[in-house]
């Protein structure tokens, strides 16, 4: 049973959130700046300073796949290099690629032997990972390892893998990206969905609360957006137990059912209805928008002319600093209402242990 009301009483939410994940999450834009120092340190700039003939970006298990996802967003089909995203390093990789790698797993073997491999054949590597175990041993005197500098617990390394693959790919000339501005965001992001603030002002607890008790519908409207929207399905999965569909908007049209099923739950028909009339199970469409400008416009005029009641899920006008700025905003903001989601719900911090009283 979901307790809303736990989301707007303080006290309650803290004691409920008994792990810290709050703060955790809360520590992004922190782990982004701390990210950017390291890399700096290590010389990040000098050793990426040449393009390279491939770019390979090695995902495992984890935060990995999203943050690959929104990278090659980013990139887009316009990168002067090909991009290659693989569980383990290809086995043409040599002395002319670059190797962008990122695990939370210390002990990953398949990790390990994918850095070492590239590394002994020449290839430039950076690697985010913790700073001991078979995969940092890997890394020894042949990649660039950037461990955690903020410490939060394991999932919560969105922000660190995003920062240091934004770094390089900086000094690659590949992205022209200001990551103190992802930073600076990520702490105003913060702020906004901070505990203190009521669900009405507060964009994470209103998120959650829209997404409560339905099938969320996470459909993005360009294609930074839908790879944004997968690392919002892995987080509401993982903090909450709630499965989502994921999918740009031109192919959710050809899921027919779906299709339908959304029109029918934006369209208003059914305000009065009763949820327990809903043989097929309630929806909340959720059209998500990372990209600015007259084409993303268009994709929006188009989803709203049949989801005229959908919400839309982005970045406010106010928010500068491009592309990677919005979509590490919107990433932030998926992983708190996650967690208060899961709060409220009983999913994180015990079953029941604030439900109301009866």
């Amino acid at each position: 049973m979901l307790d809303d009301s736990l989301l707007d009483d303080q006290s309650r939410l803290t004691d409920a959130d008994r792990e810290g994940l709050l703060r955790a999450a809360a520590r992004a834009g922190a782990q982004v700046r701390a990210t950017a120092e390291a890399a700096d340190e290590l010389g990040v700039d000098r050793v990426f300073a040449e393009r390279p003939r491939a770019l390979v970006l090695v995902t495992r298990p984890g935060v990995g796949g999203a943050i690959a996802g929104v990278v090659t967003a980013l990139l887009g089909t316009r990168c002067p290099v090909p991009v290659v995203v693989a569980d383990d390093v290809p086995t043409w990789v040599g002395a002319l690629d670059v190797v962008l790698a990122h695990t939370e797993d210390p002990g990953d073997v398949l990790m390990a032997e994918s850095v070492d491999r590239a590394a002994r054949r020449g290839a430039r590597v950076l690697l985010t990972a913790e700073p001991d175990g078979p995969v940092a041993a890997s890394a020894a005197q042949h990649a660039l390892l950037i461990p955690p500098r903020v410490p939060v617990p394991q999932g919560f390394g969105f922000a660190r893998g995003f920062a240091a693959w934004l770094t390089a790919l900086k000094s690659l000339r590949l992205l022209d990206v200001d990551v103190q501005a992802v930073a600076d965001e990520l702490d105003r992001e913060a702020e906004r969905c901070h505990p203190m603030h009521e669900s009405f002002v507060n964009p994470a607890k209103t998120l959650a609360l829209r997404v409560a008790e339905r099938t969320p519908l996470l459909w993005g409207l360009d294609d930074l957006a839908t790879a944004v929207a997968a690392h919002g399905a892995g987080v509401l999965a993982t903090y909450a137990g709630v499965v989502s569909d994921v999918a740009g908007y031109p192919q959710a049209l050809t899921r027919s059912v779906l299709h339908r099923r959304a029109v029918r739950g934006t369209s208003g028909a059914d305000l009065f209805a009763d949820p327990d009339d809903e043989h097929d199970g309630l929806v909340r469409v959720l059209l998500v928008a990372a990209r600015r400008g007259p084409q993303a416009d268009f994709a929006r005029r188009v989803a709203m002319e049949t989801l005229s009641g959908a919400d839309v899920f982005e970045p406010a006008e106010e928010v500068s600093g491009g592309e990677a700025v919005c979509a590490a905003l919107l990433a932030l903001r998926f992983e708190l209402a996650a967690l208060y989601l899961g709060l409220a719900a009983g999913t994180l911090g015990g079953p029941g242990l604030y439900a109301p009283a009866v």
